[in-house]
């Protein structure tokens, strides 16, 4: 008999082992994720590089000229003492390197990944448009926080270094102690974030909105430039402050004594507004967007309806608040509020004066000093921006019967600062120097800066 084939046995299949999930991507690995990238781009390298070096090397460069930046704020002082410097390059920056770097940073950040069409590899690594917005926005964030760091901290080092750590003459005339000085230096930088982040929010939202298109790149500094031109237009004091690009001067209540907070933390608080309501319709936008479609190139009319109109619609808000609230539908500029203005700043500043002269002391108590003020000769309303204001200042001295007068030719700006220029008598307010602790300096009486407080809070009566 042939023996039976054995019998096969067949080892069952084993169980594929489960795949575990992909783990998933928290907002803080996204985080540093999107800063590597943003770091590793040689032009924002260079910016910050630039950001933290360019500012010291200007600061030392204006010490050793002859001439100064008189037609900036605080730029006359900056032989007396290092503390001007940040404040020179505050205004620099308000005007133009801020709204340039919110531009090239906050306005490229999701643009950069249309153009590279890397939307669907962002999406499948971290599967939520949500995580990629608060990683890309937290990312811009740092480094624009990083880069106006950078403007303030080389700015006062180069200054403090190359001119030293002397008083600061404020906007009114008063000696500010160095301490004092620095906490208000960083408080004028910290305000100047707000509208920072509001131009960053707009950044933001137009590289959202407009796609590749290269407007939204640009679109932080041109909202920056028509603020700008805004705040140069006659325009009520309400409608200023309803402009988060007002923050960027009104800084210069600070450096009066009282300090004028009232329209400072009013422009903050716009400010903010317009930074929380540009972010959140970016974040609407982004989470909107069909991300499928290669050639997408920006949302069109939805752009208009979910991100332009709300913004018109916060600052209609705000200027209603502002009047409703402040009673400033003026220019805000009035002749009461001038002759204060220049009567203040010339009594401090005659007591540098006699101190610099070696005269006995005197208090500004002693000196009563007043001004009268009239615009285009007295012919028309006396009130607003322009250079044909004229103030006569008066002032008296212990023991002399002889009332001292004094003749000023005053151009204002529509923001309220103005630069008054002595037109006699020359031993007064004429142009010679004076043997300081830091240096010949100009007569502080010949030409000083000053600040005319839009929104009126003294008392009536």
């Amino acid at each position: 008999m042939t023996a039976s084939p054995a019998p096969i046995v067949v080892a069952p299949k084993p169980e594929p082992a489960p795949t575990s999930a992909p783990a998933r991507v928290t907002v803080a690995r996204g985080y540093r994720f999107e800063l590597v990238k943003l770091v590793s781009q040689w032009r924002i390298r260079l910016l910050v590089l630039g950001c933290w070096i360019v500012p010291a090397v200007f600061v030392a460069g204006v010490s050793q000229q002859s001439t100064l930046p008189v037609d900036t704020l605080f730029g006359r002082w900056m032989h007396a003492t290092g503390w001007a410097a940040p404040l020179v390059m505050l205004g620099f920056a308000g005007t133009w390197a801020l709204p340039l770097l919110t531009s090239v940073v906050a306005g490229d950040i999701f643009a950069s990944e249309d153009r590279l069409g890397t939307w669907r590899l962002l999406l499948v690594a971290v599967r939520s448009p949500r995580r990629i917005f608060v990683a890309k926005a937290l990312a811009g964030l740092t480094v624009i926080v990083l880069l106006v760091a950078g403007l303030a901290v080389s700015s006062t080092v180069g200054g403090l270094l190359a001119v030293g750590n002397h008083p600061l003459v404020g906007l009114d005339g008063h000696l500010l102690s160095p301490g004092d000085a620095a906490w208000r230096v960083l408080l004028a930088w910290v305000a100047a974030l707000a509208p920072t982040l509001a131009l960053a929010a707009i950044g933001l939202l137009g590289s959202i909105a407009l796609g590749r298109s290269p407007m939204g790149l640009l679109l932080p500094a041109l909202v920056a430039i028509v603020m700008q031109v805004a705040q140069m237009l006659p325009l009520p004091v309400a409608v200023r402050l309803a402009l988060p690009g007002y923050a960027f001067i009104s800084w210069n209540g600070l450096f009066t004594s009282p300090t004028q907070l009232t329209s400072l933390l009013i422009a903050v608080a716009v400010s903010l507004a317009w930074a929380v309501l540009a972010t959140v319709l970016a974040y609407v936008l982004f989470q909107r967007r069909d991300f499928t479609n290669l050639a997408y190139d920006g949302s069109g009319r939805r752009a208009l309806t979910v991100g332009l109109l709300p913004l018109v619609g916060l600052t209609a808000l705000s200027v209603a608040a502002v009047a409703a609230s402040t009673s400033s539908m003026g220019s805000g500029i009035e002749q009461g509020q001038v002759q204060r203005s220049v009567a203040t700043a010339f009594a401090h500043l005659y007591r540098m004066q006699t101190d610099q002269l070696h005269r006995p002391g005197v208090t500004e108590a002693q000196l009563r000093a007043t001004a009268t003020c009239a615009k285009s000769a007295g012919k028309g309303a006396q009130e607003g921006a322009g250079n044909d204001w004229r103030c006569t200042v008066s002032w008296h001295l212990p023991g002399v019967a002889v009332t001292g007068t004094a003749i000023y030719q005053i151009d204002i700006t529509s923001d309220g600062r103005f630069v008054a220029d002595g037109d006699g008598p020359k031993e007064v307010n004429g142009y010679f120097l004076l043997r300081t602790s830091t240096g010949d300096a100009p007569n502080p009486l010949w030409q000083f800066d000053g600040n005319v407080e839009l929104l009126d809070t003294s008392s009536k009566g």
